[in-house]
This record gives C-alpha cells, sequence and structure tokens, in this order.
C-alpha cells in the first residue's frame, strides 16, 4: 500500500497485521484518482472517508492537498492507525472520527465536496448508503459519492447514478448530487 501522488508520493504504509480491513489495491486506487482528475480540484475539496479501515483513500487525499479529510472508523486499531500515520505524515487537513458509521450519518452534519465509503463488500446495509448520504444533505451540490463494492450489487438504478467501474475484484459506483 502507497501514497500515488502529492506531497508523499511513493510513501509506502505498513498497518499492523490482523486488521479487519481489506484496503483499495494500489491499482485500483489509482484508476479512482486518475478519474477524479477530470472532476475535481483535489485543493479545493472536503472529503469523508466513511469505513476509512487503514485511511489509504483517506491519506491518498490529503497527500494531494484535499483542504480537508475527515475519515470515520469504528475499529478502535484502524483508527489509532489513521491517527498516528496522518500525524506521523503531518497532515494537518486530516481529522479521524471513531464513530459507527450509521449512527455517524443519523446527526446534521455539514456538505462535503466528496464522500468515499467502502464498507465490507457482505454488509447487508450497503444499499442503504446512496439514499443516506444523497438524501441526507451530506454532498455539496455536484458533488460525488463514490461507493466501493463487490460485484454482487447493482446501483444503477438509484436516482444520482453516474458509473459504475470494475477494477478486478473492485467496483466503484459514482453518485452525483445534481444527478437526481
Amino acid at each position: 500500500m502507497r501514497i500515488i501522488l502529492g506531497s508523499h508520493r511513493g510513501k509506502r504504509l505498513y498497518p499492523p497485521a490482523g486488521l479487519p480491513v481489506r484496503p483499495t489495491t494500489d491499482m485500483a486506487k489509482e484508476s479512482l484518482f486518475n478519474i477524479l482528475w477530470n472532476y475535481i480540484d483535489f485543493e479545493t475539496v472536503r472529503v469523508l472517508d466513511l469505513f476509512a479501515g487503514t485511511g489509504n483513500i483517506a491519506l491518498e487525499f490529503a497527500s494531494r492537498g484535499a483542504k480537508e479529510v475527515v475519515t470515520v472508523e469504528s475499529h478502535a486499531r484502524c483508527h489509532q492507525y489513521i491517527r498516528e500515520t496522518a500525524a506521523e505524515l503531518g497532515f494537518s487537513n486530516l481529522r479521524a472520527v471513531r464513530a459507527d458509521v450509521f449512527a455517524f450519518l443519523k446527526h446534521a452534519g455539514f456538505p462535503f465536496d466528496i464522500i468515499f465509503a467502502d464498507p465490507p463488500y457482505e454488509m447487508k446495509e450497503i444499499s442503504l448508503l446512496p439514499e443516506l448520504i444523497l438524501r441526507g444533505g451530506w454532498l455539496t451540490q455536484g458533488g460525488f459519492l463514490i461507493l466501493e463494492h463487490g460485484k454482487k450489487v447493482d446501483f444503477s438504478a438509484i436516482p444520482g447514478f453516474f458509473d459504475t467501474r470494475r477494477y478486478g475484484k473492485v467496483h466503484f459506483t459514482f453518485f452525483r448530487q445534481d444527478a437526481q
């Protein structure tokens, strides 16, 4: 696992063994950020990373100079790893929140430009996430929700659907707030 671009380009990340995570592969992450490059100015966006795991995606956004990055992760050791890594790398633009994602989304928050969600692929509640986020006021107008999931799920009928990209076992479905 590595940071691809930005202030910490090429930095290898070594999360502790035994974390209950499935980090996004470097190939899939690089493809995702190449897509986003066409739509956003990384230095102006506010990002929310749900089910952050090791913080792989959040750290990439922080390295690319995102204005603000917030991670939400319920697992104590994952949350601690994100906090420690952000501090070690000097990312003052990254804030880690330890919370259950669904409980977090029940509280009114301020909108983000990009929300990335990478829940466990087998999570039954995965189909609830687009509606909770798109109708919950969590995205700015024109903002993106990117949902990482396995091949068994199809979100193309959900209002706001924008695109799906596949990279091996990794699927990214994009929603846009103004597409509703």
